[in-house]
């Protein structure tokens, strides 16, 4: 259940929301789009032909590889340089690819055990998660970015290891497409959790549609300089902060 008070829509105010589960979207969200599109594209970009072709064993490596050949209609013998280019396009436009993200997702694994790049939140993100989790609110991921990249990216933030606050990571592979309601049914489905106990705070407004369509409570984010600033959320409340959000377990 959402509570708030505002006379204009997509006025953004504090809210008050009920819930067993916060799902939490990451770019534009918990986190600046910014050092994603920046930092962490820049760390994968150069590294993918040799992650490609060093793991081309890896099951993952092989399905995903086969994805990127279909998906841009390649021959089947495409080569790795070939493959290599759609995804640097595919970077180069953000497009959500489920094979782009999973070959990412390894080689941003691999550079946080190597200490070599490191997670980014906003300010006002880390104290809620922990005063939320401390209060019996249970939290989850649902990413565009695979779970092999979520996990260590919330395993090295600024605040220390905050796996431990999360029950579970979703991606598009896990649950789904994040503009399409069945995923969210997933999702829901797997926490054991009706969607009147689950509550999704995302900067997208086809997200928002998405998780409303479910049934579940929304909390739009816009955030100043992130790509949905200003955008359109419907009837879904809005703020700019973590700290304009209150959470009550259900």
């Amino acid at each position: 259940m959402t509570e708030k008070t505002t006379t204009t829509p997509n006025a953004t105010t504090p809210v008050t929301v009920t819930a067993k589960y916060v799902v939490l979207d990451i770019e534009g969200t918990t986190s600046a789009a910014g050092f994603i599109l920046g930092d962490l594209y820049d760390y994968a970009r150069p590294r993918l032909a040799g992650w490609l072709d060093e793991h081309a064993g890896d099951p993952a490596i092989a399905e995903a590889r086969t994805q990127v050949i279909q998906d841009a209609r390649l021959a089947p013998d495409a080569s790795t340089a070939e493959i290599v280019a759609v995804m640097h396009n595919w970077m180069a436009n953000d497009v959500k690819a489920t094979p782009l993200k999973t070959v990412q997702g390894q080689i941003w694994a691999d550079g946080f055990a190597r200490d070599e790049i490191s997670s980014d939140f906003f300010d006002d993100v880390i104290p809620k998660l922990e005063a939320w989790h401390a209060a019996g609110v249970g939290l989850a991921v649902f990413s565009s970015g695979s779970v092999a990249s979520q996990v260590p990216w919330f395993r090295h933030s600024p605040g220390g290891d905050l796996t431990p606050l999360i029950t579970d990571f979703f991606d598009t592979v896990s649950a789904g497409p994040k503009k399409v309601a069945s995923s969210y049914d997933t999702i829901a489905a797997s926490l054991g959790a009706t969607p009147a106990e689950l509550v999704f705070f995302t900067d997208n407004p086809g997200e928002v549609t998405a998780a409303l369509e479910a049934g579940w409570a929304v909390v739009a984010f816009s955030r100043e300089g992130e790509p949905f600033f200003g955008a359109d959320f419907g009837a879904a409340p809005v703020v700019s902060s973590f700290d304009e959000v209150e959470v009550l377990p259900a």
